[in-house]
């Protein structure tokens, strides 16, 4: 599970993991209202997003997916979720409390998805992809303390 943006990060995840193990499932992981890249999964073009403001995965708002990274993306990945604002606060505060990890809230979202059960991960192995910990002190604070 790696979150989607511009779609650097999983593009050069997924061509890492591919070419190790063939046969693995990527899954990209987005907010919610901010999906352009599963929508583009979907239709099979690059998609935008109509706004650019409204969550605080701050680092997850692009107006749509790249258009070298869409192309590795969708052979490699193609599929994904969404997880919430409230999902993603969660996850924040779990990476902090057990994971002894401050991570940015665009960096937590595949967490999010995971500990949300967007996924059926019974009996798997699973990697999430922790990112960046430029967070706000005060939205931090905020996050921890729900």
């Amino acid at each position: 599970m790696i979150g989607a943006s511009g779609g650097g990060l999983i593009a050069g995840i997924s061509l890492a993991l591919k070419a190790c193990v063939p046969d693995i499932a990527i899954y990209a992981a987005e907010p919610e209202g901010f999906d352009d890249t599963l929508r583009s999964f979907k239709s099979g073009q690059r998609e935008h997003n109509t706004k650019m403001s409204g969550t605080i995965c701050d680092a997850l708002m692009t107006d749509r997916p790249g258009v070298f990274t869409f192309e590795i993306n969708r052979k490699l990945v193609g599929q994904g979720v969404v997880a919430s604002d409230a999902e993603v606060g969660r996850a924040v505060a779990y990476a902090f409390r057990e994971l002894k990890l401050v991570v940015e809230p665009g960096g937590a979202i595949g967490l999010a998805a995971l500990l949300a059960g967007k996924l059926d991960i019974k009996g798997k192995v699973v990697v999430g992809v922790l990112s960046g910990g430029n967070v706000d002190a005060e939205m931090f604070d905020r996050l921890i303390a729900a």
